[in-house]
């Protein structure tokens, strides 16, 4: 995944396509990926992180600023327990392996979700991430772990009601930016762009409030199939959409 610089400029996106400055992914369909082989739900997850390597490495390519994958969320504590197991090692075996790429490429990596209920050694392993990639300038990677949408906004509430309470804020001073400036995502730029693959067209508690305004586009493929094919698809999708932000007059992002 190491870029050469030499090579940048053979490796920029095609004029006619539009880059969105954030991009958001439901990665779907690891299982039926490899239901479809006769191959173990596992060996579909196996395959989904083969995936992210590539998504990470197009995004840097196409200069892509910030990039938020939905790798558990906070609904999938009730799916088999050694499938959640197995998640959970291939979340510590992508970070032992990967760390290194991540930080030659400039990546800064950024892990939102609950901690709530983490064995202490992921969220170390958490923490040891989110601290050896912060000083990086370049893709922000933003992972989605036992996160959910609606779970994050309570949080967020509960936050500035403390501050209400405490006498530190009015209720007349929640506004909209105050409830972004207390969500997980806080300072990042809301997604333009949500991509979900496997054919599923819902969002799955992906980002509620970020997603007011983001372009929804739902691919086929099993997220393990999604490809560099796949993704200037979905950008030549996107380019050809008209984002009006409940105006009248198409905006450029």
């Amino acid at each position: 995944m190491s870029i050469d610089p030499a090579s940048i400029a053979e490796l920029a996106p095609p004029a006619s396509l539009r880059i969105p400055a954030h991009i958001g992914v439901i990665m779907d369909g690891n299982g039926r990926w490899a239901k479809a082989r006769g191959k173990r739900r596992t060996e579909g997850h196996i395959e989904g992180v083969k995936a992210l390597r590539n998504l990470v490495e197009l995004c840097i390519n196409y200069g892509v600023a910030n990039l938020t994958v939905f790798s558990f969320s906070s609904e999938n504590w009730t799916r088999p327990k050694d499938e959640i197991v197995f998640i959970f090692n291939l979340l510590r075996r992508f970070v032992a392996s990967d760390l290194q790429r991540l930080i030659r490429n400039n990546v800064q990596v950024r892990i939102i979700g609950s901690r709530d209920g983490l064995e202490p050694s992921l969220i170390r392993l958490i923490d040891d991430v989110e601290a050896k990639t912060a000083a990086n300038t370049g893709l922000v990677l933003i992972v989605a772990f036992n996160y959910g949408g609606k779970a994050e906004i309570a949080e967020a509430a509960r936050k500035l009601a403390r501050e209400v309470a405490a006498g530190r804020l009015s209720p007349e001073a929640i506004t909209e930016d105050r409830i972004a400036g207390a969500l997980y995502t806080a300072g990042l730029p809301d997604p333009d762009l949500i991509i979900r693959t496997s054919g599923e067209q819902r969002i799955s508690n992906f980002l509620l409030w970020q997603a007011a305004y983001a372009e929804f586009v739902f691919v086929e493929e099993n997220w393990p199939d999604f490809n560099e094919d796949s993704f200037v698809r979905v950008l030549e999708t996107f380019a050809r959409r008209d984002r009006r932000f409940g105006g009248v007059e198409a905006v450029q992002s």
